[in-house]
């Protein structure tokens, strides 16, 4: 079997070809191990360090795209390329190089489609607590919508099969890692979570520039990943809502008028009432159209595995 390690980069001359030496190149169950590096447009020479250090294959976008679109241009880099398994990691050399073959386990056991390491993110020392929390409650929300188990949903070490790789979609700008664990939910993928050792942080993070950032873009990501997924739940529930509330005010009203003859001093709750009324049976049909337009992506989603599987045989 082939196992490919794919790394997105983004301006990591400076740490790349350290996290290279330290991946291994011999791992219990696999015929061959490549490293694959997917520059992300960078400015500082990223690709030829990678490239000095030993990378096997280098894939650079030709602009600066963000994490989610340098991931899934790896997954397609290491398709064509052969590879049964994927592993990513990060360049920064934030995960434990060693720990690979924990990842690997539950996969080579036939236990798992997609295995993502567990960082302890309720306890690790190098984040505040703020941050803990936030991860924390991140990752429960996000089990929650994909209806699986996983402590830290946004960690970026995980290993794929390649089955798994070939559904994938990344639709999102911000990340991968949320997204595609609640599309994997969604496909009942099997998913398991191990957990890994990490190393100290070399430097802030890139991707989230402060707290407000990754509230806003990853609840973003979540909401949008759910509705796509279960947009009747989504709908339903917001419709049922506001009906409700137009129903509280139209009740409100008729008790005002015939109980208390004060009906005439509340018109206004009264088309307020209808208003809700109409706009909650409204969400409620866009409910049903989303479920109709889902019912057709999953459609879509085989096509573009059927169209993968046949690019990729006629390339190889």
């Amino acid at each position: 079997m082939k196992l490919i390690i794919q790394i997105p980069c983004y301006n990591e001359a400076d740490t790349i070809s350290g996290t290279l030496h330290l991946l291994p190149r011999v791992i219990d169950g696999f015929d061959q191990v490549e490293f694959l590096v997917v520059d992300d447009g960078s400015s500082d020479g990223t690709a030829d360090a990678a490239r000095l250090a030993g990378a096997d294959h280098i894939v650079c976008l030709p602009r600066h795209s963000g994490l989610a679109a340098a991931y899934a241009a790896g997954l397609d880099a290491c398709l064509r390329l052969g590879a049964d398994v994927i592993v990513n990691t990060d360049a920064d050399n934030q995960y434990e190089a060693q720990d690979i073959p924990l990842l690997l386990k539950p996969i080579l056991q036939g236990n798992a489609e997609l295995v993502v390491g567990d960082r302890g993110v309720a306890t690790l020392p190098n984040f505040s607590p703020l941050k803990r929390w936030l991860q924390t409650v991140g990752s429960r929300v996000v089990s929650q919508a994909a209806h699986l188990n996983i402590p830290d949903a946004t960690s970026g070490f995980r290993a794929v099969t390649r089955e798994v790789a070939l559904h994938t979609m990344v639709l999102s700008d911000y990340s991968y890692t949320l997204e595609t664990l609640i599309q994997a939910g969604n496909r009942k993928v099997k998913v398991v979570s191990v957990p890994i050792r990490t190393n100290a942080t070399e430097r802030p993070s890139r991707l989230m520039r402060g707290i407000g950032d990754y509230l806003r873009n990853s609840s973003t990501t979540i909401l949008r990943a759910y509705a796509m997924y279960r947009p009747l739940r989504v709908f339903l529930a917001i419709g049922i809502v506001i009906l409700l509330a137009g129903m509280a005010l139209g009740v409100r009203f008729l008790y005002l008028y015939f109980v208390l003859g004060q009906g005439m001093g509340n018109i206004q709750s009264l088309i307020l009432a209808a208003v809700l009324l109409i706009v909650g049976f409204q969400t409620m049909l866009i409910g049903l159209i989303a479920d109709l337009i889902a019912f057709n992506r999953k459609i879509l989603e085989e096509i573009l595995h059927r169209v993968r599987v046949l690019e990729i045989s006629k390339d190889q």
